[in-house]
């Protein structure tokens, strides 16, 4: 398919780029979304692949499906992504990486380059921790802008064992969250996540149907720190139960605590201190190994990145790291 374009006018107003393309393509809101988050829609020429962006008026969308599949960060290095420190663990069943913001974990299709799956697997045979087109199994994701702990599995036994504790929720996640607002008591989030919560974008939903009509989803918040600025923001523990897509950013949002930079389920948000991502990070991974007879759990800490590092000295942090 060639290249479509679309000059934007006063009856788009206020509307997402999602929505732009949903109307104008008549298109689902998943479909929108992915032709954003693959980098095949521009605006006045530049990638945009946040789907709430707001483009005003006068501004020119241009739509190509068929594009070549966007690298994963504007074609940077290997090496900005996968310094070696960022290889945690490994040995013949399992890898654990310290993942970077920015980069998607697999392939969103077929001939994407770029993504950490792809880049671990090219790493390894130059470390000299595996052979060429050695296997690589992917067992669960973390989303595009947040970082922290991914285990692979090497072998077809670490797959299904790694794949049966996630479907168990078996495994231990920690995360910690730069969030808006203060909050002073932990909380058990426990709600049931659709699809679609009726604007394209994944929420909970209300009412005595709801397990039947989308997944259970259990969050456990602890604040840890409250952080000056403008309305205050908390460095947040988040422990997952269940592992859903954007279960943590959906909760605390829903909460009413979203987290910094994220401009998805805070989209209506103006008053939100500036982050340049979403500042969320896997910080503890835990599990038991594959093949260790002892049954042994595999335990891994991720130290909070420098881009977080910086947003809570901003507003106000004076310690080495976050709490934990």
């Amino acid at each position: 398919m060639n290249t479509e374009r679309l000059v934007l006018d006063a009856s788009h107003a206020g509307q997402t780029l999602s929505a732009v393309l949903k109307q104008w393509k008549n298109v689902p809101w998943k479909t929108a979304k992915d032709w954003c988050a693959r980098g095949k829609v521009t605006l006045n020429g530049v990638v945009e692949r946040d789907p709430a962006a707001r483009p005003g008026n006068g501004v020119v969308v241009e739509l190509n499906p068929s594009a070549r599949p966007a690298e994963g960060d504007a074609g940077a290095p290997d090496a900005l992504f996968l310094e070696r420190w960022r290889l945690v663990h490994c040995d013949p069943q399992i890898i654990v990486i310290d993942k970077p913001p920015g980069v998607n974990s697999v392939p969103f299709e077929v001939g994407e380059r770029g993504a950490l799956s792809d880049r671990v697997a090219a790493m390894l045979p130059k470390w000299k921790l595996a052979p060429a087109h050695a296997p690589l199994f992917v067992v669960h994701r973390l989303d595009r802008e947040t970082s922290g702990l991914l285990v692979f599995g090497r072998t077809w036994v670490a797959k299904r064992h790694l794949a049966g504790l996630f479907r168990k929720h078996d495994i231990e996640r920690v995360y910690v969250a730069l969030v808006k607002g203060r909050m002073y008591e932990a909380r058990k989030i426990e709600t049931v996540l659709l699809d679609d919560r009726g604007d394209g974008l994944r929420g909970s939903a209300r009412g005595r149907t709801a397990p039947h009509i989308g997944q259970r989803a259990v969050t456990h918040v602890r604040p840890l720190l409250q952080l000056a600025g403008e309305g205050g923001a908390t460095v947040v523990e988040c422990k997952l139960e269940t592992g859903r897509q954007h279960q943590i950013r959906i909760h605390l949002s829903e909460l009413g605590h979203p987290v910094l930079g994220d401009r998805v389920y805070a989209r209506y948000r103006d008053d939100m201190p500036p982050a340049p991502r979403v500042m969320l990070h896997a910080r503890t991974l835990g599990f038991v190994h594959p093949t260790r007879d002892n049954g042994e759990v595999m335990h891994y800490e991720a130290e909070i990145p420098d881009d977080m590092m910086a947003v809570a000295r901003r507003l106000g942090f004076v310690g080495t790291t976050l709490p934990a």
